[in-house]
């Protein structure tokens, strides 16, 4: 794909002002970086970070089958979210593999905002049209992708940017909810509590039109807080720390979700019957042959990237998906699938990096506990 191929987001000139690292990334012209991955990685971590991600996918779907057909096609149970709250999912295959994970936000009693990954938005539009029509379903389906920007606020001071800008009650949003709002002074914007990087985030769905209000706003109210733009590359890092999964890495259309460590969004006796619900109820009772583990590095000299070999006393048994170095912690970290038996918590793994023999552990994410997240999840927690 050369440069004129790739489509840029609205804010294309904001990222250029500032310096940044422009990459391909599925399909866009995107900013890996602005100032270094390790300082905007601990901006967010300590103080509050912008991130322009709307180069990923939105769906509409509506109208009185909308409910039935999200039910038909992904894992979790999506009558249990209640008008003003979101639920991460997936999408199975009838192998039983990932198309791709998802956030579903219902807006109201027979509207759901279905955000999907950038790299799959025509895979799973393709999938959501097909299935609807194939199954009679009949629910009413819109891709607004193209007309719709994302911003992240995320961080410790990401509440005091956002409180600054909206008059909406967003101190009465719990975690994975959302609300239609006026912020900057455009309307009809949806702030929702969703994120990607284990810090308190604030999520803002916008048209095209609106995000340069929204985006100099936030930079403007942020800069009391040390706020900066942050790129890809940080977004990684962090999300690593967590041990989220990146779709096309740790999981992908040959993984399964009780394979990664997803049968917590995998309800296989959900009122309604959901595509290859019987390959994974008989994947669960059957048990999985290998498993999805975080791990840390015990031993200096190098750390671990995707596609490396992980060994057992010196014998090949996995692959590292994810990995690199965390910003945080100062040690390396990586995700990988590994034999079920392997994947108990200390379990001694190695890699070789560079013809060296280095030592790991593996250890449950998320690898970074002590989060603005975490601690304002219990705090709402010892509030009720």
């Amino acid at each position: 794909m050369t440069p004129t191929d790739l489509k840029r987001t609205p804010l294309y000139a904001q990222h250029v002002a500032h310096g940044a690292k422009l990459v391909p990334f599925a399909g866009y012209e995107m900013p890996i970086r602005y100032t270094g991955d390790t300082q905007e990685h601990l901006a967010v971590r300590e103080r509050v970070g912008l991130f322009d991600v709307s180069h990923m996918g939105e769906f509409l779907v509506r109208g009185p089958k909308a409910l039935d057909l999200i039910q038909a096609l992904t894992s979790n149970d999506v009558s249990k979210v209640p008008v003003g709250k979101a639920q991460y999912n997936c999408l199975p295959n009838p192998e039983g593999g990932i198309i791709d994970d998802l956030i579903v936000y219902h807006l109201e009693p027979e509207l759901y905002l279905v955000v999907v990954n950038a790299a799959n938005i025509a895979k799973d539009w393709a999938w959501f049209s097909q299935q609807n029509a194939a199954r009679g379903i009949g629910a009413e389906l819109q891709n607004i992708s193209d007309a719709t920007c994302l911003l992240a606020v995320s961080g410790p001071k990401a509440y005091d940017v956002i409180r600054k800008l909206t008059l909406a009650p967003i101190e009465n949003l719990s975690y994975y909810a959302c609300m239609k709002a006026e912020m900057a002074g455009q309307g009809d914007v949806l702030i929702a509590t969703t994120g990607y990087t284990g810090e308190r985030t604030f999520e803002i769905y916008c048209k095209n039109n609106q995000v340069r209000a929204l985006w100099d706003g936030i930079m403007f109210e942020g800069r009391p807080h040390g706020i900066e733009p942050v790129g890809l590359g940080a977004r990684d890092t962090l999300r690593l720390e967590m041990g989220y999964m990146l779709y096309g890495n740790d999981i992908t259309d040959t993984t399964s979700p009780l394979e990664a460590g997803l049968g917590w969004i995998t309800k296989l006796d959900k009122p309604a019957a959901f595509t290859a619900q019987e390959k994974l109820r008989a994947q669960k009772t059957n048990g999985v042959a290998r498993k999805l583990v975080g791990f840390t590095m015990t031993d200096r000299g190098g750390f671990p990237r995707g596609g490396m070999t992980i060994f057992s006393n010196e014998q090949a048994v996995g692959e590292v998906t994810s990995g690199g170095f965390s910003p945080s912690l100062k040690v390396g970290i990586g995700l990988g699938y590994v034999p079920a038996e392997l994947a108990a918590t200390g379990t001694k793994l190695q890699l070789q990096i560079r013809d060296k023999w280095l030592a790991a552990e593996v250890t449950p994410p998320p690898f970074v506990k002590d989060t603005s997240l975490a601690r304002w999840q219990k705090q709402m927690g010892a509030s009720k």
